[in-house]
């Protein structure tokens, strides 16, 4: 392993290309780094892709990161609002239903306009067409001088940097040997917009189940499960029927919005977020940055720049 051809010496190799890694790549990037993101499937057939967009901390830990993640992560949105058509990144009202400010942590104090409504919280948030931000956090690297490859990788330890960061999602459990990242499986229902302009959610987080809806500029997406353990990408036509009736009690009109199309996705979880960095043999680097469950929009930004300050010579 210490005899590793490596590219450059002062290269840094980003391993995944969702939010995650695409989103860390940039800052490295942007601090002046040589970047090359190594993933084994495009953006757009990542599990990022995939996610329904809202900004929200959801089935990530620890709480006490997370917060400072998130609201750094909500202050790069708040800005990157300004062009939504650019970055696909919006400002949607809506509320989460059976929240209660008191038990939602720190963080939610200094969310701008969080209240509490008579069935639950209200927001105006951060909404994210993930296809679009990915394609544009791509081409912000590309600007860069960052570049993106299709490499598929089985040993970090043979990726030839000598910095790896990895944000493989995931993928890093069979990367690290880390068998407490598991999945949480999420189906989702896209269907033609009937002319909802808010989001909502219904969320109870010792359930498998959820009712929650995000317009999206491609239609209306409808969720959802948190199925933990569950590795089957095939969406269940039972389940879609069981999403749509759930989202057509609050909105009944959904019952009757056409089914434009199915999305099942992994989302990598871990009792704890792994932020960390970590020596290989001869003198290398590798820092992790994945398990962050259904939250790895909403902490992008804050996880990307603290990975980034993880990484030798460079400031984050």
């Amino acid at each position: 392993m210490n005899s590793v051809n490596r590219e450059t010496d002062d290269e840094v190799i980003v391993v995944g290309g969702g939010v995650v890694g695409l989103t860390t790549a940039v800052v490295l990037a942007e601090a002046g780094r040589r970047v090359q993101v190594w993933t084994r499937e495009p953006a757009e057939r990542t599990t990022s892709a995939v996610a329904g967009g809202l900004w929200w901390p959801y089935r990530i830990e620890p709480e006490r990161l997370v917060g400072d993640w998130a609201l750094e992560t909500l202050a790069v949105y708040e800005e990157l609002a300004k062009r939504p058509e650019e970055t696909g990144v919006r400002l949607v009202d809506g509320v989460h239903q059976g929240a209660r400010l008191d038990e939602l942590g720190g963080w939610a104090a200094r969310v701008p306009g969080l209240r509490a409504v008579p069935d639950g919280v209200a927001a105006r948030l951060p909404v994210i067409d993930m296809p679009t931000h990915l394609a544009w956090l791509r081409e912000r690297l590309v600007k860069a001088g960052g570049t993106v490859s299709l490499r598929e990788v089985a040993d970090l330890a043979d990726v030839p940097a000598d910095v790896v960061v990895n944000c493989a999602g995931l993928g890093a459990r069979s990367l690290t040997g880390d068998t407490t990242l598991r999945p949480v499986r999420g189906q989702l229902v896209l269907v033609e917009n009937p002319g909802i302009g808010t989001y909502y959610t219904s969320v109870d987080h010792a359930s498998p189940v959820a009712a929650y809806f995000i317009p999206q500029p491609y239609g209306l997406v409808l969720g959802g499960t948190a199925q933990e353990g569950d590795w089957s990408l095939e969406p269940d036509p039972a389940t879609a029927e069981e999403i749509i009736a759930r989202c057509a009690r609050v909105r009944p009109e959904i019952a009757g919005a056409r089914v434009l199309g199915h999305k099942v996705g992994l989302r990598p979880y871990r009792d704890v977020v792994r932020l960390e960095r970590q020596p290989l043999p001869g003198g290398r680097t590798v820092v992790h940055s994945y398990g962050h469950g259904g939250a790895g929009v909403t902490v992008a930004w804050g996880c990307a720049r603290e990975a980034a300050g993880l990484v030798p010579g460079t400031s984050g």
